[in-house]
């Protein structure tokens, strides 16, 4: 299966995205890892975003570790909405009152991956 991970890359990537890569490729699954292999050299952004939305269209499914301070997860996650991807939850985030990004995932969310 193709698979593209969406996660915060400019501060950081948790180390349990890491991992939860390495499962899914022990299996045999195709990942696409933006860390490793979405180009994070461009000035304005306009590639990094582009060659993103690209690994989302080719994907059977986009797997999501959601980061309410990370533009870029928001962004990423627009594209897999309009694409209407499959959306499997890697973490668990916590949520409060009214609407909010993560309830949208839930909503939309195929299974849960949780592994925190």
């Amino acid at each position: 299966m193709k698979i593209c991970i969406i996660c915060p890359v400019r501060k950081g990537v948790p180390k349990k995205v890491e991992n939860y890569v390495a499962k899914l490729e022990a299996r045999g699954d195709l990942v696409y890892y933006p860390p490793r292999d979405n180009p994070q050299e461009d000035t304005t952004g306009y590639y990094i975003c582009f060659t993103m939305s690209e690994a989302i269209r080719k994907a059977d499914e986009v797997h999501i570790w959601y980061s309410p301070d990370s533009q870029g997860v928001h962004f990423d996650l627009g594209i897999a909405f309009v694409l209407r991807k499959k959306i499997r939850l890697i973490n668990n985030p916590p949520d409060g009152e009214g609407k909010s990004y993560i309830k949208v995932i839930k909503t939309k969310v195929v299974k849960k991956d949780t592994e925190s």
